[in-house]
This record gives structure tokens, sequence and C-alpha cells, in this order.
């Protein structure tokens, strides 16, 4: 394995020659700069897990992020875009940053204000929104709905077309949870209820979503069911999308479902025994034309070590591509949050001149714990190359994003941050790290 780092006009250009399924002929080298901001929790990865929605979000003229400090504040930051100047808050609420699942997730609706939800792992809903729009004052917390809201975990936000937002979280534990949707209208800036129970675990699993929301409003869902707390029980994925806004769902030939979705009706696009190293809570992405792109990570019957695959349909058949060749194997396993040698996935589409190239993020620590960026040309048969992108090792960070300044702007700006992970809700003395943003171009 070979490794070259070259640094040119302050920006890091990182190549990696990495194990991967296959080697493309042409070999595209992404640029990355990082621009730090101040510095934050790190004894655990709570501020760097892959199901903040969204870490780091941009409105019309700035980008906004938000992080746990070491005194356990949740703290905002914002810049005008094109400069390094952040502006940082150190806001009067707090979160139980000793749990790695009571993440900060933000969003921005149309009209520029920044909504907020912070502090959950089965526990009351923490929500509020900026006083104004861009700015970093926030309200009072206020309930959404009021119904559902007392037993909250796994807090994301999507921007709609229309300027509203979709808001998604978990009611009830592990192993026993249904799939909560709310609806944001930009016009009466009200909350309402979308779906109460989208995915139903019956009392006797829960799903582990992926989401999806494209530039046209379209809905993407896949998920993998989850029998216990234990991880070790993570099996399937299933797939299902909403083209009304959250209203109707659909399989990928486009047969209504009877809502909720139970474990006998749902589309299974990969069939994935339970034992197989199966994660959950990874990402997808979909194409121009519809057709969605699913990142995750298990081990196929057979095989010696755990890889990072893509799910995918092509004219109408799901197929599945493996994108590494990797050597280091673990077991998954366990109650509560894992410190595992591989982060989950991010997978994005990015444009690079003429071509549209799939991109999958992850950390791996075969390769010393530092960010692969791993891209295929969108095509029938995916064919990857991969290459390193840290400016330095991160242990256990995992890949979260700016969505809209990627949908806007076709720019990856990732959250970056060194964070270590003790197995269970466990802490690791380290003390608090620079918090930036991994400016990331092809």
């Amino acid at each position: 394995m070979k490794r070259l780092l070259i640094l040119f006009s302050g920006t890091l250009i990182a190549t990696l020659l990495v194990s991967c399924a296959q080697k493309s002929d042409t070999t595209i080298t992404a640029k990355t700069q990082l621009s730090n901001i101040a510095n934050g929790w790190a004894e655990n990865s709570v501020n760097a897990t892959i199901f903040r929605k969204n870490s780091v979000v941009s409105s019309d003229n700035y980008q906004f992020v938000a992080y746990y400090d070491s005194s356990a504040h949740v703290v905002l930051a914002r810049r005008e875009h094109g400069s390094n100047n952040w502006n940082v808050k150190q806001t009067r609420f707090t979160g139980n940053t000793n749990d790695a699942h009571n993440v900060i997730s933000i969003m921005v609706d149309g009209d520029g204000y920044l909504h907020i939800s912070w502090d959950h792992h089965n526990n009351p809903l923490h929500y509020c929104k900026s006083i104004e729009p861009e700015s970093l004052e926030l309200d009072e917390m206020t309930p959404m709905i009021g119904v559902d809201e007392q037993v909250v975990s796994y807090p994301e936000f999507y921007a709609m077309a229309d300027g509203g937002l979709l808001f998604a979280y978990r009611h009830g534990g592990s192993g026993n949870g249904n799939l909560v949707l709310n609806r944001y209208d930009q016009k009466t800036q009200t909350w309402s209820r979308l779906q109460t129970n989208l995915i139903d675990g019956e009392g006797q699993r829960n799903a582990y979503w992926q989401m999806h929301v494209d530039q046209i409003g379209i809905i993407y869902i896949s998920w993998v069911w989850r029998e216990t707390p234990d991880v070790h029980s993570n099996h399937d994925m299933c797939y299902a999308c909403s083209k009304d806004g959250g209203r109707t769902w659909e399989k990928s030939t486009g047969e209504k479902y009877d809502l909720p979705i139970r474990k006998t009706t749902a589309e299974v696009v990969k069939k994935i025994p339970q034992g197989s190293n199966l994660i959950n809570q990874t990402s997808m992405t979909a194409d121009e034309d519809g057709n969605p792109y699913i990142a995750t990570y298990y081990k196929e019957a057979g095989d010696s070590c755990t890889q990072f695959h893509v799910i995918y349909l092509h004219e109408g058949q799901w197929k599945s591509s493996t994108a590494t060749s990797r050597t280091l194997d673990f077991e998954l396993g366990g109650v509560g949050s894992r410190s595992i040698p591989i982060s989950r996935p991010q997978l994005v589409i990015l444009k690079n001149e003429n071509s549209k190239q799939l991109a999958l993020v992850y950390r791996d620590e075969e390769v010393e714990n530092n960010i692969v960026l791993a891209t295929s040309p969108l095509s029938n048969k995916l064919d990857w190359t991969s290459q390193l992108i840290s400016p330095h090792p991160v242990d256990r960070w995992e890949p979260s994003f700016d969505s809209e300044l990627l949908k806007k702007q076709n720019k990856l700006h990732l959250y970056f941050q060194r964070v270590v992970q003790g197995q269970a809700e466990t802490t690791i003395s380290l003390p608090p790290q620079p918090v930036g943003i991994l400016e990331v171009r092809l």
C-alpha cells in the first residue's frame, strides 16, 4: 500500500491506494481544504455520528454548524459563504454528552429560520428554532405536535422543495420502536403530523432507516429491521418512496403500500441474514432518474471480511456492488453505541465536469483511521477507485455533510473532528478537539 500527500497553495491533496474491489483506468484526485471553527467535546462520538441530520447546513447567505462543547452546551456557529471567519455562539441549552445517541440536528427552512433538535435517547422532544432568519439566537423550546413526543430518538430534518421541512424520529425503544414523520409548513410556520407510524415494528422489532429527499421533493427511505436491542440482530435491506410529500408510499415497482409498512409487507431489496455484521443507520441518495442508491456494510456468506456495499436500482432491477476489498475484520454485536473499526458510510452524487460520480465516504482503521473517498461513475456496473482525504486521523469519526450546499452548489462539505468512542455509553479521556469543515472537491 502506497500513500502520497501533497501540499499545494494551502490545499491538501491526499491520495491513497486503498484496497478496492475494482480499479478504474481514470483516477479522479480530490482536493480538500479544512476550515477550523473552535474546540468541541470529543470523549465520545456524539458530535460525529452519521445520523446527525444535519451537523452542518447552508442558507442563502450563511453556513451553520452545531456541536457540543466541553461543558455540554449546544454551540452554534456560522460563516458567510466563501469566508473562513466563523461567528461562534454558546447557547443556553445543554445535552447529555455521555451518551453518543444524543446528537444535535439542524436545518434551515425556506425563510432562513434555523431549526434545531438535540439530546435524545428515548426521552422527551427538545426542539426550537431561531428568533429571526439566519440568526444564531434561539427561541424557547416548544413542542411540535404535542403527541408521541415523550420517547424520542434520532431526530432528523429534511428540506422540502416548497420551503417546508420534514422531521423524522423514532418513537419507542430499540427493538420495538416506530417511525414518526412531521411536516413544517413555511407559510403558517406550524408543524403537523404526517405519519404517526410509517414503519410499524409491531412491538417486536424496529426499523433503522436512512432517508433522502431530492430537489423536487421525492422522499426515498430504506431500512434494516432489528429484532432486539443487540445490533447483531440487524437483517435485510428494505425500501419505499413517496412522490407526494410523504402522504402515500410505494415500492420500487410502483405498487402502493398499505400503511403502516410492516415486516410482512416491506419490499426487501437485499436479503441479509441476522449475524451478518449488517450495520444500521447509514445513508442513501438518488440520481436524476429517480434510481436509489443505498450504502451500507455487511459480510457476505463465505466472505472472510466485512465490506462496504452499495445496493442500487438500475432499469427496474436491484443490484449490489462491493466497493472495497478490506482485510481487517471484526464482529459486530452488543447493545448501545459501539466502538467499530470502520465508520458507517455516507453516499452522495457529485458532478465532475461532464460526468457524475457516486461518492462513498467512510473512515477505516485499516488505513490508520483516516477518511477514505471511494468514487465510481454512475453506470450499470459500478467501478470503484479510492483515495485518502484526511488532513489527519479522526479515530471514531463518522461522516455527515451539508445536504443543502450539495443540492444547490454541488459542494461536499463534511463535518470534521477527531473523536473517540468506548463500548456502550462510556467515554474515553480526550481533550476537546478542533471542530471544522472539510471541503472536498473533485
